[in-house]
């Protein structure tokens, strides 16, 4: 089981450092942009700037589970970030979902792993 923690942690901080550096560096070719609400939104989200501050989280978060310290702070930020991604999706990117959930089960596995440390979150 520890294995499979590590494993699991190791590529979802790969996942997020990887498509989060790129929000900075712009190594994956850019296809343009589409139409409707969607072209609309991604043009708001690049040009008003927000795209780096999502880009960063997305960095810090998967480092800090490639590191392995404050594993939960990671999954914290991360776990944000995937929910803005299961909204954007689901409203109106549909075809996007199969790595929405690849992630997903990747955060809830690691979230269950350390489940008593987040016993403090869940507690009334």
């Amino acid at each position: 089981m520890k294995i499979l923690t590590i494993i699991a942690r190791i590529l979802l901080g790969l996942v997020f450092v990887f498509f989060g550096s790129n929000a900075f560096l712009h190594f994956l070719p850019m296809p343009p942009l589409p139409q409707g609400v969607t072209g609309e939104y991604l043009h708001a989200f690049f040009a008003s700037g927000y795209v780096y501050v999502i880009g960063g989280f997305q960095v810090i978060g998967g480092l800090l589970l490639l590191i392995g310290r404050f594993v939960p702070l990671g999954l914290t930020i991360l776990g944000a970030i995937i929910v803005n991604i299961w909204a954007f999706h689901l409203l109106m990117a549909p075809e996007g979902l199969p790595p929405a959930v690849v992630v997903t089960v990747l955060e809830l596995f690691l979230v269950w792993s350390d489940r008593d440390r987040f016993a403090g979150i869940l507690r009334p």
